[in-house]
Formats: C-alpha cells, structure tokens, sequence
C-alpha cells in the first residue's frame, strides 16, 4: 500500500510483483509435499500443524516474494525459508492477524473510492455532458475563482421565491413617498431618489387582477388595458390638458386616439413650437439638430407620441405618483419615461445631454429656490439646446393687476437670460428660449451676476443623485458643441474620429463592436422565433416563422457599454426604443451614448430602477454579472433578478450574455423566478453563453 494526494490506493509495482513470485514458491512447495506423501502414517497430527503451517506460507509467499529478514540469512549467503515448518506459533498468529487487518483496510478503502466517485459524477453533471474527466478537471479549477460568491447566491434549493402582497403592484422601492415621509423627508423632498432606509422586496410582483398583455405597437400607442395601469375613472374623465389630452374610456381600454379633429391640439402645438423656433414644421426639428428631448412633467406622453413619427426621441420625467402615474400610462403606450425628480437632487444624466427640454404645465416653480431648478434645466441643456415653457404664467404681461404672477415671470425671464438664454418667441401661453452656443457669453455677463460658473470640482460631468448645485455646470466639458453642428439623424449615431477621441474610444474597436452587435440582434431575434409562436404550433416540416418587426416595444439594456444593441435593433428595423443604462460599477459611457442621438440613465443595480412594475418587454444584459460580481458586493445577484422580474411585463423576454459558468449559475436561479429558461452557445470554442429567459403569465389566485 502506498499513500497519495487523493487517497490510499495499491502501488502499481507490487501487483505485477507478486504474480512472479507466486510462481516460483509454487515449485519449492510441491517438491516438499512430494517428499512427505512417501512416509506413509507418520505423526498425523503433526503432518495436520504441517498442512496449515504450509497453507499459511504459500499465502505469505504470495503477497511477499521477497520478505526475507536479515535474521534469515544463512552464513552461505542463501535465504533460509521463513515459512518453514519450525515456525512458532505466536508468529503464525501474528501474519494472521496482519492479513485479516490487511483484507479489512482494502476493503475500506475500496468502499470510499466508490462512494466518492459517485459524489464527484453526480455534483458534476449538471448542466453539460463533459467530454473528458481531465477536462472537467482543469474546467473546475478556472471557474472556482470565478464563480466565488454566485454559487451560493444563485443556488436552486432554496426553492422558489414567494409571491408580494397586493400592496406591491405599482410599488418602486427608492421612491416611495409613505416611506420617505415617514423617514423626515418633507417640503418636496419626498419625491425625490431615496435609497437609504426600507427594504428592497425579495419576492416576486404579481399584475393586478385583470391584467392583459399589452396591444402591438402602433395599437398600444392608442389604446391601452384600463386594468393594466392604477388610475380611476375620475382621473381618466378629468385629463384635459393640452399636452395630457383627453383619454376616453370605451369598456375596459382607455383612448388616447387623435383621429378626431376635436383632439389635434398636440399637432398643432408642436406645430406652434417649431415655427416660433424659425422652421417651417415639426418634420423640420431633425434639420436643426434636434433628436432627443427630456419631457418634464410630460402628462401622459402624447407630446412625445406625436414627435416620435417625425424621429424625435423623447423621454418622459415626473414625480411617483401612486394612482394616475404620468410614467406609468407613457411607458404603457410603448413610449419612454422613467421616475424622475430634481427637487434636491440632480438628474441620473451627463451633463450637455439634450436636445430640447420641454415642460408644459409641469409644475415646476422655476422661479423658486433662487433658480436653481433653472439651473439643473441648464445642466443638462445641450449648447445651443431649445428650452421651451408653457404656462399661464408667461400671460400677465397684459394683466397688470396680477402684480404676483407677473414677478414671477420677471424673476423667470431675468434669471434665464443670465444663463445666457435668449428668448426666441412668446405666444399666447408658450416662451422658447435657446441657450448659448458660445461659452465667451459667460465672461461678458454683468459683474457679480448670479449663479457663478461651476468649479473643476463642482462640475462633475456625470452625476448620479448628487446635490443640486447653484452653479452653471458643463462649461468645461470637452463635449461643448452646438446642437446645430452635430450631424444630423440618423447619421448622427455613427460618430466620427474627432468625437470618438473625446471619449476615449479607438475608431477599430468602436467598428467592431458595431458589427459584432448587428450579427448578435440576428441571432437574438432567431433564437426568440420558436418560442414565442409556442402558441401557434408549426407543421412537421415548416421552417418557424419570423417574428415580427413590432414583437417588441420596450426594451432595457442593463449594461449598454456604447449602446451598440440600441443601433443595432434600429439598423434591422426593429420598432423599439432602448432605455440604455450604464451601471455606476463600470465604465462611464453614456455621454457618448446620448451625443449617439440615443436615450439613457446612469443606475446603480443594487438600488430599484425609477420604474413602475411591468413596463419592458425585454430586459438585456451583456456581461452584467461579470461586471457586477467583480464589485464589492452590496446585494445579491438574487436582489438583481428579482428587480429584473419586477420591471419585466407577463411574456416578456431576458436575454443573459456572459461566461459559461456564470450563465449556467445564473440558470439555476431562474427557477425560482419560475422563468422558462434554456442556454445557447454562441460560438464552438468559445466560453460565452447566452441565456434565453420567458417570464410567465402567472395571476393571483383570488
């Protein structure tokens, strides 16, 4: 026996040893016999001790060939024979006992090696059918270090996860007013981002009673489920204003539709807008660098709705509101919005990020707090960017007994031109204003005029939740170009040497990752066609039909990087806006991402996403979990997928692209998100996976 690394086992050389052995002693114990079968009937008892004695050494000699002790060495030099028959008998005992321990200990060992090979087969064939034990080996011994901390967050046995009370239906954690009321914030503070006190729910948000799976777009744009979203009757009657428009209730559906000459307000608003701007209409906004535009207070998102025909993007923000969520109803029409508030704090955006701001009747005293909501507008404005107001306020010049209101809008229209804005137009309730192309303006305002200019501290390019600040920030961004100097959309997206600079990306690496993204969203869109017909099975022998281009509306990119999924569902003619979110663990790429022409939020995944419950269709997530488990872990990729879960609509769709380990890992946890899961492999020797996820349609058992 001999001792290794894994165990006792039987040394090699000792069993070819023994076979030769075995046989010469053969030959000495028959010669022997031979000559004791000729004395017939001598001491019987003794030739009976004899026969044993004998039996006994032929076993020895068989297991040690060459056992000899220097003892039984003759003075000739010759081996005298250890199993002669004047052994004694205390020896004789000895070897047997050793022999019965002997047997013992093999046997032990043998039942251990079984056990532990059946261990080793069973924890290790999970998933995949390996070619090779070596391979297995060699597989266990790079992932370890890797996996670490997932295998026990993504671990099966715990079961799955239970179901939330009804009480969180439309619950977003990080917003909730009850919560921050309770924790001492007051005076509007209550709506903004809070993240510090409640808990995060671990369990899984059922839709309401009554839940249907939203219409198609363009339908959806139109008409959306009454029980789909939390507002009443009341609030649906009462929405009459120019940008909310007025929804109809017709049964179950809510109206939004504008085939009526009765509701051609927001046309001819919009219309208003782009003439008071000098431009003929609002098919003109792409020509004069407008592509994206923040929507403040957006009512229910018909501004935006009616822009996106004429390739204006637009991002809706307003506060949580428990019933009758202006986010809510927008992003359940299929238009982008998210929770967003800058009443203490500034927005999750870069700065120098939009287009046009746009805030009609959103109520926001702009003349408050010394204008430093103003001021965070002017953030996040880009240079030569169109701030466009509707209020009654900007109608009491005529009325000179409304001294009140009229101080207001002097106060307004003063502060705005020392944020070197320069009023365009002002029209019945409607003032544009257009912000400074040059950065000289700045040097040349009135001596001690207020705010001042950010310092290098204070100008913090990308703020997440910061403090509002009462300075002019992104003056020293290298990113100062006029919106009329951009390349105009779409050509926009495709961003040139110069800029690609600026951001610090090499034009080779930038290429690739375009093409890379393209080839990806043509694999995507094949990998969800036999799925998603599962309800319409095919013939034996047809080839599964191609899903259609509108299958999809709301889409969540994770970890956007350079927002290359985004331009490549647009570039195959996927009818789909992107919400591109950068992950505050990783690199900061969102500046090039909005400068692309595209919409986006900085987030931190440990934290709730400023959304209500089931509003995307699809969640993707390149390269997430290896970014997020190499951080100083502050939650669990558990805390991560049941978010996931609570953002993602009945039916809707992950897609999980990562290495092989975390992607099988991370199947594992699907099950206890009950999601219809299965891993693709993407290329034959490569060690990325893509995981393909369904979230079911599961109801409240009343």
């Amino acid at each position: 026996m001999q001792k290794t690394k894994k165990g006792w086992t039987m040394a090699g050389p000792l069993h070819r040893g023994a076979s030769v052995g075995r046989i010469a002693n053969l030959d000495s114990l028959d010669s022997q016999m031979k000559e004791r079968s000729e004395k017939e009937d001598a001491d019987k008892g003794r030739m009976s001790t004899d026969h044993i004695s004998l039996s006994l050494c032929f076993l020895i000699s068989s297991i040690f060939p060459n056992s000899s002790s220097k003892s039984s060495i003759s003075e000739n030099g010759f081996g005298a024979d250890p199993c002669n028959t004047g052994v004694s008998r205390t020896r004789q005992s000895f070897i047997l006992q050793f022999i019965k321990f002997s047997l013992v200990l093999i046997v032990f060992f043998a039942l251990s090696g079984s056990v532990w090979w059946m261990i080793s087969i069973s924890t290790t064939s999970r998933g995949y059918t390996f070619r090779g034990y070596w391979w297995l080996q060699e597989q266990l011994i790079s992932d370890l270090s890797e996996i670490g901390e997932l295998s026990l967050n993504f671990a099966s046995s715990a079961g799955e996860l239970e179901f939330c009370s009804q009480d969180f239906e439309n619950h977003v954690s990080c917003w909730n007013i009850s919560e921050n009321l309770a924790s001492g914030y007051s005076d509007g503070s209550e709506y903004d981002h809070h993240c510090g006190h409640g808990s995060k729910p671990s369990c899984l948000v059922l839709p309401p009673k009554n839940y249907k799976i939203p219409l198609r777009w363009p339908t959806g744009r139109d008409l959306i489920w009454f029980a789909n979203v939390k507002i009443t009757a009341q609030e649906v009657l009462s929405s009459g204003s120019l940008t909310k428009r007025m929804m109809m209730l017709e049964d179950d559906q809510i109206s939004f539709r504008s085939d009526s000459l009765m509701f051609d307000g927001v046309e001819d608003y919009s219309h208003q807008i782009a003439e008071m701007i000098g431009l003929r209409n609002e098919s003109s906004f792409i020509q004069a660098g407008v592509r994206t535009v923040l929507d403040i207070g957006c009512g229910f998102g018909s501004f935006g709705a009616h822009l996106f025909s004429k390739q204006i993007l637009t991002i809706c923000i307003a506060n949580y509101e428990a019933s009758g969520s202006q986010v809510q109803l927008t992003l359940e029409r299929g238009l982008p919005a998210m929770i967003g508030s800058f009443i203490t704090k500034q927005l999750p955006y870069p700065s120098l990020s939009f287009d046009m701001l746009h805030c009609a009747r959103c109520g926001i005293d702009w003349d408050q707090k010394d204008g430093i909501f103003l001021v965070e507008a002017d953030r996040v404005l880009k240079p030569g960017g169109y701030f466009v107001w509707t209020s009654p306020l900007t109608r009491v010049q005529g009325l000179p007994s409304d001294k009140e209101n009229k101080k207001k809008w002097n106060l307004v229209r003063s502060f705005a031109e020392n944020l070197c804005w320069d009023i365009l137009s002002l029209q019945d309730e409607t003032v544009v204003w257009k912000k400074t192309s040059k950065r000289s303006c700045y040097a040349y305002r009135k001596s001690g005029s207020n705010p001042p200019i950010c310092s290098k501290d204070q100008d913090v390019e990308s703020p997440y939740y910061c403090p509002l600040q009462l300075c002019i920030g992104g003056t020293l961004s290298r990113r100062w170009f006029p919106i009329e100097d951009q390349t105009t959309w779409p050509s926009r997206a495709k961003l040139n040497l110069s800029l690609l600079q600026i951001y610090g990306v090499h034009p080779e690496y930038f290429a690739e990752d375009t093409v890379n993204w393209n080839s990806a969203v043509r694999n995507y869109w094949s990998l969800l066609s036999p799925v998603i017909f599962s309800d319409h099975p095919k013939r034996p022998g047809d080839e599964d039909p191609s899903p259609p281009f509108n299958m999809l509306r709301n889409v969540l990119d994770m970890n956007a990087r350079f927002g290359g999924f985004n331009n490549a569902l647009l570039e195959s003619g996927k009818n789909v806006w992107v919400m591109n979110v950068v992950p505050t663990s990783g690199s900061n790429y969102l500046p090039l991402i909005l400068d692309r022409g595209f919409i986006g939020a900085l987030h931190d995944w440990c934290e709730a996403f400023p959304s209500y419950p089931r509003t995307y269709d699809m969640v993707h997530a390149d390269g997430l979990l290896s970014l997020e488990t190499g951080q100083q872990h502050r939650c669990t990729v558990l805390n991560i997928f049941t978010e996931i879960d609570r953002l993602l609509r009945p039916e809707g769709w992950v897609i999980l692209r990562d290495t092989a380990a975390l992607i099988e890992s991370a199947r594992g946890l699907t099950m206890r998100l009950r999601w219809e899961a299965r891993v693709v492999e993407i290329e034959t020797n490569s060690d990325e996976r893509i995981l393909i996820c369904q979230k079911p349609f599961l109801r409240r058992q009343m």
